[in-house]
């Protein structure tokens, strides 16, 4: 499919749905505007997940600190990782602090965290630095970082306050699970790399993760009340091994370049480019 027509064909799927496309780059409302990540908690994946890795499993990458895609990591795979990341972010208060979606400074990493493995995500800046180093991260504790990825929430709404539950929600289609991984597949020049060593093959570590229902509060991160909702989501993640005690820095980034005619008549790049400054006791 070219690209002229594969927008077209998003376009015209994305126009009239109430949902909200999220990517660690842009949050888009779609058919209203375009406007512009972690807890480790213990939730299950849907019923009907549908998640798979991009990479075959056969393909090992061996890189040091992270996790492999092709075996479970304390009890999840990548894709119940996911999962259990974007349940924790979209379920969290907005209050007393700053929510990760917003803040990345102003939001210790400590912050609603739980378990032995820790989410990192970023706010819609495009270039920023997050120094995460006043808190200490306990010995033994792995990341889950969200790098470049996007998250489609069914909303139903067309205008006004954003609720999850009036009118009822209703089930995604196909046309909808297929937006986000189209989303995801506009992303390039993705890298990543720990204390100054790249993440080989980086591109191997696309996650894809199919329906998944989530209970916002209210207020929620994206409108005023809350209540049952469903996602799906794909893009690239990294799971990391504990890290060794003291600094470390994690520098990651990448653009999505959206063809034209999904969001205008040009196309649309959105560089993302961040470094987060961390400190892991002994």
């Amino acid at each position: 499919m070219s690209a002229h027509s594969e927008a077209q064909d998003r376009t015209a799927t994305i126009a009239p749905a109430g949902h909200v496309l999220r990517t660690s780059a842009v949050m888009t409302v779609i058919a209203i505007s375009l406007a512009g990540c972690g807890g480790g908690g213990e939730s299950e994946v849907a019923a009907n997940p549908a998640a798979g890795n991009s990479a075959n499993p056969a393909e090992r990458v061996v890189n040091p600190h992270v996790v492999s895609l092709d075996a479970p990591f304390r009890g999840k795979t990548y894709s119940q990782w996911a999962v259990s990341f974007w349940r924790w972010a979209l379920e969290l208060p907005l209050g007393p602090l700053p929510h990760p979606f917003d803040d990345c400074n102003h939001r210790p990493i400590s912050a609603a965290q739980m378990g032995n493995v820790w989410y990192w995500a970023t706010p819609n800046s495009t270039r920023l630095t997050c120094n995460q180093v006043a808190t200490t991260i306990p010995a033994g504790t792995s990341l889950f970082l969200s790098l470049l990825d996007g998250s489609s929430i069914f909303l139903p709404m067309a205008q006004g306050t954003t609720s999850l539950n009036d009118p009822p929600i209703r089930a995604f289609t196909a046309d909808q699970l297929k937006i986000v991984s189209a989303f995801a597949s506009d992303i390039q020049g993705l890298f990543c790399t720990i204390d100054g060593v790249s993440v080989a093959n980086i591109t191997a570590y696309r996650t894809k993760i199919g329906l998944f229902s989530f209970s916002a509060p209210s207020p929620w991160i994206f409108g005023h009340t809350g209540g049952k909702g469903s996602s799906a989501a794909d893009g690239y993640y990294l799971l990391l091994e504990p890290l060794s005690a003291g600094l470390h820095t994690i520098h990651y980034g990448g653009k999505f370049v959206i063809p034209a005619g999904v969001f205008g008549s040009d196309q649309a790049v959105i560089d993302k480019d961040v470094t987060l400054l961390i400190r892991v006791g002994s």
